[in-house]
């Protein structure tokens, strides 16, 4: 096995100037440089990553927390996360924790006993002991989350103007009796922004009409339940948008299933763009959220947070689309 000294002495250097070229610490001419450089490649050299994180007191990783791998909004932002890594040299330590607190609490304290130099987590909604926790770590922390905390490092896009726009957009069809689906109850701070793009839409064009039905949830089946109620109201409704595309999939699930035609007798809209929105028929009208580029994004926040740059911390927001399918008529 090829080691650090064997480096230097092919080289006709000292061991320390070949460390300094491995960990960029201190300058080295350009020559040198270049001749160790050679010789690293040459032979094939590895350095010893423990022992180079004793030496420069850098672990070169990055802990992400998410809350379902499985869902494919969270595998597009990990994607971006792991490619804008690798072009800084950041490994990742990836965490699933299915949105359980306690495995939320487990893992921040794993990834701190494992030096990570950046946290990004990943989720709906994280409880206050666990923002608290991973603020206690004093590491720098990047957040995609719908129910934002104060002081919170976080990527985003314009809710509200988003569903706002939406709003407008199925106004501009000649909807004029259209409803909201939110998630649940107790509304997250994001969930604030979207009902309020919805109200201010409605009352930009004079329909006084709102009415806002909540799941309870932002899964399929608890949506399909909500269709049901849904069905017997569509006489008051011409049009739904709904918080997320999980909601609008079961809901049109619903309808389909109870004789209803989406969009011949009612239009859906989601939010999100994920993936099953293409492949459900008709395809979900929706709002696009750049999940890839919050996770590269993201990622390079979290890189200058952590070489110092003070400029990086509070929002980053991103630009949305309307993804304009098969789910909206246009009424007469």
């Amino acid at each position: 096995m090829i080691t650090i000294k064997d480096v230097a002495r092919l080289a006709e250097v000292s061991i320390s100037t070949v460390s300094r070229v491995i960990n960029d610490s201190k300058p080295v001419s350009p020559e040198v440089r270049k001749r160790v450089l050679k010789v690293i490649e040459e032979t094939g050299y590895k350095p010893n990553d423990v022992a180079r994180s004793l030496v420069t007191r850098r672990s070169y990783l990055i802990g992400v927390i998410v809350s379902n791998l499985a869902q494919s909004y969270v595998a597009d932002i990990v994607r971006g996360i792991e490619e804008i890594g690798k072009m800084y040299g950041y490994d990742i330590l990836l965490c699933s924790s299915y949105s359980s607190k306690e495995t939320q609490e487990k893992y921040l304290q794993l990834l701190d006993r494992k030096q990570a130099e950046g946290l990004f987590l990943v989720g709906n909604m994280f409880d206050n002991e666990v923002v608290e926790l991973a603020k206690s770590l004093n590491k720098p922390i990047v957040y995609f989350t719908r129910d934002v905390k104060e002081n919170m490092n976080h990527i985003s896009i314009d809710c509200n103007s988003a569903i706002y726009e939406m709003t407008n957009y199925l106004i501009k069809e000649g909807h004029k009796e259209i409803v909201y689906v939110s998630d649940f109850e107790d509304r997250s701070t994001v969930e604030e922004d979207k009902i309020k793009g919805y109200l201010k839409a409605l009352e930009d064009n004079e329909l006084e009409n709102s009415k806002i039905y909540v799941v309870g949830s932002n899964k399929h089946g608890k949506a399909y339940e909500l269709g049901k109620t849904l069905v017997k109201d569509t006489e008051n409704f011409t049009a739904a948008v709904c918080s997320n595309d999980e909601i609008a999939i079961g809901i049109m699930d619903c309808f389909m299933d109870n004789g209803l035609k989406v969009p011949d007798d009612i239009s859906v809209a989601g939010f999100g763009n994920i993936r099953e929105g293409k492949y459900v028929r008709p395809e979900l009208t929706t709002i696009g959220e750049p999940y890839y580029d919050v996770g590269a994004v993201g990622m390079r926040m979290l890189i200058k947070m952590i070489k110092g740059d003070k400029t990086q911390q509070g929002l980053m927001e991103l630009p949305f689309t309307l993804e304009k399918r098969n789910s909206v008529k246009t009424l007469k």
